[in-house]
């Protein structure tokens, strides 16, 4: 059974996308060749950080939003088969959009 995680301050969690398993030429990619996903979507948000005033800042990304990050940002996190991350709102580039 999965966990649920409640992200602290101005931290999300994230499900990666699905790698790549054939190369664009056609070539089967072994564990180790694949590059990690740099897209996602926001499975939970934490409540905002605190600014130097001592006021709270609203975050901007919600839940269900897909998010481009960096290839090595945030915390990995392994429950059961699903993998997660955790990230700052800040190590999030950009959200995705139709």
């Amino acid at each position: 059974m999965p966990k649920k995680y409640l992200p602290l301050a101005d931290n999300v969690v994230v499900k990666p996308g699905e790698q790549e398993e054939v190369s664009k030429g056609g070539i089967f990619l072994p564990d180790t060749a694949k590059e990690r996903p740099k897209e996602g979507k926001v499975l939970a948000v934490g409540p905002g950080r605190v600014g130097d005033d001592g006021k709270k800042v609203p975050m901007e990304l919600k839940v269900g939003d897909m998010v481009v990050y960096r290839s090595y940002a945030g915390m990995e996190l392994k429950d059961g088969d699903e993998e997660l991350l955790i990230l700052r709102e800040s190590e999030v580039l950009a959200k995705v959009t139709d």
